[in-house]
């Protein structure tokens, strides 16, 4: 496998702090999605993803920290979009092994991709700043990261170890709030600090 923060160090470096706006867990979803995991030994190379860390990003604002932004037009033009929402549940399944985590798809698609067109353009509409956007193209959360000696990690043996849980899986998020964050990482967990929490339509503030 490879080492998931030296990929991304090429653009975001350990201690840099990017805007991200997430789906964020309540604490009992992160508990009850890895409860079947605690068992589950990482091996050297694979860095656990804490539960106050599981996340599921919308769009990183790569370059772009909140120095850069009109955060009061950001968060009203998110603010408007986010009252036509209705708040929904995301339903993750089984984990896959990728080249560099270990994550947990979601659904459903549609809504959740709605979302991250429009806190996107609402990001790019709130600064003069160069950045690049990375949008999400799919619900997703890493239950851990590949980090030094990720090399050495083989990927079929973590899959068959993860196969040898044979009990259901699927957990769920309710989505009821869009956090917006910045966000950094030391090249073996990722942090942030909350910037702002926008509801969904019904939601109170």
């Amino acid at each position: 496998m490879e080492n998931f923060f030296e990929r991304v160090g090429r653009v975001w470096p350990a201690g840099r702090r990017d805007l991200h706006w997430h789906i964020l867990p309540t604490l009992a979803e992160a508990e009850a999605i890895a409860a079947p995991y605690k068992g589950f030994v990482a091996p050297r190379g694979l860095a656990s993803v804490p539960l106050d860390g599981m996340h599921c990003t919308l769009t990183h604002a790569v370059g772009l920290s909140v120095d850069d932004i009109d955060t009061d037009a950001l968060l009203k033009e998110v603010g408007d979009y986010a009252q036509t929402v209705r708040p929904f549940s995301l339903t993750f399944d089984r984990p896959a092994v990728g080249a560099v985590a270990v994550e947990i798809s979601g659904w459903p698609g549609r809504v959740f991709a709605e979302i991250v067109d429009a806190v996107t353009q609402a990001t790019a509409r709130s600064t003069a700043a160069a950045f690049r956007p990375a949008p999400s193209r799919y619900p997703h959360m890493s239950l851990a990261y590949t980090t030094d000696g990720a090399e050495d990690v083989d990927a079929v043996t973590l899959k068959a170890a993860l196969a040898d849980i044979e009990q259901p899986l699927s957990g769920t998020v309710f989505a009821d709030r869009l956090h917006l964050v910045e966000q950094w990482h030391d090249g073996r967990h990722i942090m942030w600090e909350p910037v702002a929490t926008v509801p969904l339509a019904g939601v109170a503030v």
